[in-house]
């Protein structure tokens, strides 16, 4: 957990006003987050903490790229990674986290964000994401052709059942 300290935010000693923190965040960070959906990237993180009344405005700003899994040839592949977030924090008696407001406790007054960031991240990935045609495995490729079912051969229909299918549709008549 000491390779994530830097990702500590004091918020107990910040005085009214803005404060910007940037972080480079490559893959010894996600390896120390120990998250499952991402464990390789380089991602540029910006953060503005905006201090108004005992109340904070964390805005979050990712911008780089993780490394997923095709769903189609299970290659690694780039996902590209551009968010914005606002996280809201405030001091209280005990830490709580109901979404978008974390209460953190007024006698450490620190906010680690670096599972936020994780979390911002992990958020962009598409559903589905698939390499561009022609850009998958070509061993995966050519495995997953040998596996499909072969198409079925579009049958010439002998014309007089063409004859015979009319005396039927005249009957339903």
């Amino acid at each position: 957990m000491e390779k994530l300290d830097s990702y500590k935010v004091d918020l107990k000693g910040m005085s009214e006003g803005t404060v910007s923190y940037n972080w480079r965040v490559e893959d010894d960070f996600f390896s120390a987050v120990q998250g499952p959906e991402i464990q390789q990237g380089q991602l540029d993180v910006a953060l503005r903490v905006k201090r108004t009344a005992g109340a904070y405005e964390l805005k979050f700003q990712l911008d780089g790229t993780v490394k997923v899994l095709c769903d189609r040839c299970l290659d690694y592949m780039d996902c590209p990674i551009r968010a914005e977030h606002v996280l809201r924090a405030k001091l209280g008696d005990e830490f709580a986290d109901d979404g978008d407001l974390i209460v953190v406790p007024k006698d450490d007054g620190v906010l680690n964000v670096a599972w936020n960031i994780y979390e911002f991240a992990a958020l962009e990935i598409p559903l589905r994401h698939v390499h561009p045609d022609g850009a998958c495995s070509q061993q995966m490729t050519v495995a997953l052709d040998s596996l499909a079912p072969a198409e079925e051969k579009e049958k010439s229909i002998d014309p007089r059942w063409n004859e015979l299918k009319k005396i039927l549709d005249n009957n339903k008549k």
